[in-house]
């Protein structure tokens, strides 16, 4: 049954692109500039097929019977909406975020993790304050990373499919995986369709809420951790251009995946080293606790480390860029 829904949502995602690329060349045209990694101009706004299928989906899924997270991508809707206009329009980044932390009340009020009745008022206040804070930097996170082709996309196929392995979440989230594999089709090296906005940010919103469905707090930062190539590497970079005194949000090229980029690696390289870290978290979180991801996810970021100082452009020589 899986397997069938994953080949259909990927082949019902293909067909969709396939026939909505030209609307895109027009309207959401990504032209290059110094601060981009590709150099043709390239549709964005592509996300906007894989957010429709899912939603479609959970739609007919909760048709067939009630679900807690068969909702989740459906709840996700407002955010990838400002996504996609953001992507036409460029709208403020006070109207982004104030969707974003409504998106993360969300998360946290669907969340079997948190209930204010087991806390006090104090405890309470803190905690929502440090979910608020940790899901909204995902979502922004994992915008930051969607600079390469194939990067995102191929990183949150493995993370959603393996929590989905793990939670027992209806089929309409394979269905998001499917389209997922559908758009990377499009999206691969040479890219020929981007996610925009409209997909980043609405896949780490879904990501957040799967992570926050987890059973216990030590699994739920096992899921976390899956994350960790795309999360420590934009962690990293915001934290070096604050300490450098730059504009975090200014558009740049100083992430670890772009500098390596920038040394001779090519858009596909580059990504399948951050899908394969990907899944090696992945794979020690369906047979190991979390001790086990822990110490891989270190082991990943040790070797972030090298390739920065070893592979990669330096950052220095980038920022003067």
């Amino acid at each position: 049954m899986i397997p069938l829904i994953i080949l259909s949502a990927a082949f019902t995602n293909w067909l969709l692109l396939r026939g909505s690329l030209p609307l895109l060349r027009q309207r959401l045209l990504d032209c290059p500039n110094a601060r981009s990694s590709h150099s043709q101009p390239t549709p964005s706004g592509g996300g906007i097929s894989f957010v429709a299928i899912s939603s479609l989906a959970c739609c007919l899924s909760l048709m067939t019977g009630h679900s807690r997270l068969a909702v989740l991508p459906l709840l996700m809707l407002p955010l990838a909406l400002m996504g996609f206009l953001d992507d036409q329009y460029r709208l403020p980044a006070t109207w982004r975020y104030a969707i974003q932390l409504f998106t993360a009340v969300i998360i946290i009020w669907m969340s079997p993790l948190f209930r204010l009745s087991d806390l006090s008022a104090f405890w309470a206040i803190g905690v929502v304050g440090a979910l608020l804070v940790s899901i909204t930097t995902v979502i922004n996170f994992t915008n930051f990373m969607d600079g390469l082709d194939g990067l995102v996309a191929g990183c949150m196929a493995v993370g959603l499919a393996v929590i989905s392995i793990q939670l027992d979440v209806p089929w309409s989230m394979w269905a998001l995986v499917g389209s997922l594999l559908g758009f990377l089709i499009w999206n691969w090296c040479p890219a020929r369709v981007f996610m925009g906005d409209v997909g980043s940010t609405f896949l780490g919103a879904v990501f957040a809420g799967l992570v926050l469905h987890a059973i216990s707090w030590p699994q739920a930062v096992s899921y976390l951790l899956i994350a960790t190539p795309l999360l420590a590497d934009a962690c990293s970079c915001v934290l070096r251009r604050l300490v450098d005194g730059q504009a975090v949000f200014k558009a740049h090229r100083l992430h670890l995946y772009q500098r390596l980029q920038q040394a001779g690696w090519s858009h596909s390289k580059v990504s399948i080293v951050y899908i394969t870290a990907t899944a090696l978290l992945a794979l020690a979180v369906l047979t190991s606790g979390l001790p086990a991801v822990l110490l891989m996810a270190i082991a990943e970021i040790i070797l972030g480390l090298l390739l920065d100082r070893y592979v990669a452009v330096p950052f220095l020589i980038a920022s003067a860029s």
